[in-house]
């Protein structure tokens, strides 16, 4: 391969973060900083320099971060992220002469050699930087060389040589001429914080409704808004809410037949009232959706849509445009399955059919319709079921012109699978949260969502339950269960949501045993639920929630961190952003009391070990005095089976008053 110019000498590798050798972008929030790694060496013994470039894509020039060496020519810089967007990055290194003169000339000085033409030949490089440099500073650097070649003592001349601000001053204007490259540009995704800390409440509209029998509205639903911002929810996430199609739909408890008064289910998306950019007739109109738009952001709370991308066989996308489906050789449409299921009410879109163009732009554009009815979250039904070229097209698209959408992929399927969708795009992820019930398997699963790169590019949201979701350990473990799993929800993830009011109620009857589905789901049913039960979780979720918002560490995912216990039922863990840090211990036994010692090292805690040092239970509000590393803990499940632990440090005040920070 022939080179643009032999004499570049510096190599850059193993530049991080780097997604698939620069295929993907990171992902990042406004105001969060991406830490960049890099390996920079030349040949022989020269000393190299580099800086870290970035830009936002708006902007054409350049910002430049000196690299830090960490020694063994491993380098590191950072920059700050302040725009909605994409920002590029990457890596320039050169070799530094001036320096490497230096450090020769220290060795030359403590063997007492002759200094004679080392000094002028310092003196050239002195002179060569005053000629990049301007103003004040040339004149000082054209002076610093005159006297460096000047007849005065060796001494004196090296010692103007050495002296820090010249060698600095030098360093102000390198000589980049033969600087190398990074051959790629590397990009960060930013969103809004939302995408990093968000906390969701999911119901269905129809089931809203103040009395029993009666469909819910959308201004049922605005009415049900205080009780969702009483428990601290940010967003109200709601099933779809287009019309639903009469064609073999379906009845209750998933019953292949339907009852003339049987509601059907949400996703079977299209009637003769419209599609997916229409409003159930029984819901209400756009005007009452945009009341309730405005109504929620009142109360500090975003609205969140499904989008299912497949239709009722009543959607009018069947009839205006049959080339978006697959046929079968009796001429009927294909229907979804997943053998032996059978969706019959449900037609998945063909996305290999000749006509893809015209289908993703109308796909598009059903979230652009939505976006201009004030919607800026989307949690997406299946989306591992549907191209991935496709995701990556449409949402980028989408957040060229409106950055601040976020995107959900409600995606249970193979873990690469769901990895690839964040990198090509979704904003955050379902995950394995619900199925993970030992401490061991929560240790597991969520040490590997930390770890580089995944970590770098899906963004978790944790649901202990969904309609489709209701666990063994739910079914089984009663009230402890819920409450359990709410905590760890609420504390490993930074963002999480619950299915409501069934969280909050506790219900636990499946359909079946062995089954996960409700009895009696609201997926083909109207719910009546009694909203202010007296044993409902709603004034748990709420002090969760609020203890979230008062606690930066509970906002982030990236300073995640397990800690050992002598119990294998109580898993414990900590995270930290500055001086707040939070130690959280749960019993995930929701049958039996557990106790046991948990391990909080003074590195973590930022105390010497002979201090002692307060843990602030922030749920029950008690406080403790705790000493060294090992310390007690015992959790009853049918009280409160966690402890959500505000670690202050015992520190001295300059006026020798001892206090905890």
């Amino acid at each position: 391969m022939p080179f643009d110019d032999g004499r570049r000498r510096v190599v850059i590798r193993e530049v991080e973060p780097e997604i698939d050798a620069g295929r993907y972008a990171i992902k990042r929030t406004t105001g969060e900083s991406v830490a960049v790694k890099a390996a920079i060496f030349a040949d022989g013994h020269d000393l190299v320099r580099g800086v870290l470039r970035y830009r936002h894509e708006s902007e054409t020039d350049w910002h430049e971060v000196v690299l830090d060496s960490l020694g063994q020519d491993e380098w590191q810089a950072s920059f700050v992220v302040a725009q909605l967007g994409r920002y590029l990055y990457t890596v320039q290194g050169w070799v530094d002469h001036y320096d490497t003169w230096c450090r020769d000339m220290r060795k030359r000085i403590e063997a007492d050699q002759d200094l004679s033409v080392d000094l002028l030949v310092g003196a050239k490089l002195v002179r060569e930087a005053a000629a990049r440099a301007s103003g004040s500073d040339a004149q000082h650097l054209a002076e610093a060389a005159a006297a460096m070649a000047s007849d005065r003592s060796f001494t004196a001349r090296a010692l103007v040589a050495l002296e820090p601000a010249l060698v600095e001053l030098v360093q102000k204007y390198p000589d980049r001429a033969r600087q190398t490259s990074y051959d790629r540009e590397l990009a960060v995704v930013v969103d809004r914080p939302k995408a990093r800390y968000s906390t969701w409440y999911e119901l269905f509209p129809r089931s809203c409704a103040s009395e029993p029998g009666r469909h819910g509205t959308l201004q049922d639903c605005i009415r049900r808004l205080p009780y969702v911002a009483a428990m601290g929810f940010d967003v109200l996430y709601l099933p779809p809410i287009h019309p639903i199609g009469a064609a073999f739909r379906k009845g209750k408890n998933n019953a292949p037949a339907a009852e003339p008064d049987d509601t059907g289910s949400p996703w079977a998306i299209g009637s003769e009232a419209g599609g997916h950019k229409a409003i159930h007739p029984q819901l209400g109109t756009f005007d009452d959706f945009q009341a309730l738009v405005e109504a929620a952001k009142s109360h500090g709370i975003e609205i969140a849509l499904d989008v299912a991308i497949q239709c009722s066989p009543d959607h009018p996308y069947v009839t205006q445009h049959p080339e978006w489906f697959r046929a079968r050789p009796d001429g009927t449409i294909q229907y979804a399955e997943n053998p032996p299921k059978k969706y019959q009410d449900i037609y998945p879109v063909d996305f290999e059919t000749a006509h893809w163009r015209e289908l993703w732009e109308e796909l598009k554009s059903i979230f652009t319709f939505w976006i201009g009815h004030g919607v800026r979250i989307f949690r997406v039904d299946n989306p591992h079921t549907k191209p991935l070229g496709f995701w990556e097209w449409a949402i980028a698209e989408i957040k060229r012109d409106d950055p601040d959408v976020i995107f959900l992929a409600e995606a249970f399927t193979r873990p690469q699978v769901m990895y690839e969708l964040a990198k090509r795009g979704f904003t955050q992820s379902y995950t394995y949260f619900s199925w993970r019930n030992t401490s061991y398997e929560l240790t597991k699963y969520f040490t590997e969502l930390t770890h580089s790169p995944v970590c770098e590019t899906y963004r978790a949201n944790l649901w202990p339950n969904t309609p489709d979701i209701l666990t063994e350990y739910l079914q089984n473990g009663g009230r402890p269960a819920f409450m359990a799993r709410l905590i760890l929800a609420a504390t490993l993830g930074a963002s999480y949501g619950i299915y409501g009011p069934a969280f909050e109620l506790c219900e636990n009857r499946a359909r079946e045993p062995g089954s996960e589905e409700y009895l009696n789901s609201e997926k083909y049913q109207i719910v009546h639920w009694h909203w202010e039960r007296g044993d409902s979780l709603s004034e748990l979720i709420a002090r969760v929630n609020a203890i979230r918002r008062d606690n930066p560490a509970l906002q982030t995912d990236g300073d995640r961190q397990f800690h050992e216990t002598t119990n294998d039922q109580l898993l414990c863990f900590s995270k930290q952003a500055g001086d707040n840090l939070i130690l959280v211990v749960v019993n995930v036994d929701p049958y039996h009391t557990h106790s046991g010692w948990v391990d909080v090292p003074a590195a973590r805690r930022e105390s010497e070990p002979d201090k002692p040092y307060q843990v602030h239970d922030l749920l029950s509000g008690a406080r403790y005095l705790w000493h060294g590393d090992r310390n007690y803990v015992e959790l009853n499940p049918q009280l409160v089976p966690a402890h959500i632990f505000r670690v202050r440090r015992w520190v001295r005040s300059e006026r020798e008053f001892e206090y905890f920070l």
